[in-house]
């Protein structure tokens, strides 16, 4: 048995499958593990949901920004982008079936027999591991059995931009699902910033990766995450593991065997953004 976590699949199927070929995943007794950002620029956003639904709980994903906006469009709240080449997924039969499956997934995953957090973007500077995961869980449970609709539609807003234990309501929701599936940068204050998205080495002296400030978090917990394309080929700290590779963008696929650490990479088989 082994355990693969693969980067973000943004609709590139084919990728996907080259790599699960290349390992020879075999569903029967391994577990795949995905950074989340399922859908959304490639072509094949429909195949990947499919594809993770249908391996049951032998895949394990959580959510993206582009999975959130894949069920804010679906429920009417905003309109649905060309460039997103999802159209597919709303003419599918099974539409109403992969919106609600794409519901019921979280937004952190711990794996504490193997000794990994998964989020797609980040863990707050200012959380401890049970504190994200109590926030994950508030949202979950909104998104699972409460009014979602609500939620959905107004968590397109950058504020607030810091973390309080006093932050109630949407306030508080939204600033989870920001760290959870937006983050980059923060101030040194810890105040998030969403308008940098270059590589570490480009960014404003006055921004700092997220995981490279002081949170004993970081350093007690494996923590693996995606959602930043351009950090490919930048240094992260021994328990940091970025996994977005920027296959849709026309780099690669990345996929890393948990108990080896070896990694398989798989080049994009077109680009789409």
């Amino acid at each position: 048995m082994a355990t693969y976590l693969v980067g973000d699949l943004q609709g590139c199927y084919d990728e996907l499958q080259l790599l699960l070929d290349k390992v020879k995943f075999d569903p029967q007794q391994d577990q795949l593990y995905l950074v989340g950002d399922l859908v959304a620029r490639g072509d094949q956003s429909l195949a990947c949901l499919r594809l993770v639904k249908s391996l049951g709980e032998r895949a394990h994903t959580v959510l993206g920004n582009h999975d959130l906006h894949l069920i804010s469009t679906a429920l009417g709240i905003k309109k649905v982008k060309a460039r997103d080449r999802v159209d597919a997924i709303f003419a599918a039969p099974d539409f109403h079936e992969l919106i609600h499956w794409l519901r019921q997934q979280p937004l952190l995953v711990h794996n504490a027999q193997a000794g990994f957090v998964m989020v797609h973007a980040g863990i707050s500077p200012d959380w401890d591991l049970a504190t994200a995961k109590a926030c994950a869980a508030e949202v979950e449970q909104v998104l699972r059995h409460g009014d979602y609709a609500a939620m959905i539609a107004q968590m397109y807003d950058n504020s607030p931009a810091r973390w309080s234990p006093d932050l109630q309501g949407m306030e508080r929701l939204r600033y989870s699902i920001n760290v959870f599936t937006r983050m980059r940068f923060c101030y040194r204050d810890h105040r998030l910033d969403f308008n940098c998205k270059a590589p570490p080495q480009q960014a404003p002296d006055e921004l700092t990766p997220w995981f490279q400030l002081d949170n004993p978090l970081y350093a007690q917990e494996n923590i693996v995450f995606g959602h930043w394309a351009s950090l490919l080929n930048t240094p992260t700290p021994p328990t940091i593991y970025a996994l977005d590779t920027g296959c849709v963008w026309g780099n690669q696929m990345t996929m890393l065997r948990w108990e080896d650490k070896r990694y398989f990479v798989q080049p994009a088989v077109k680009r789409y953004a």
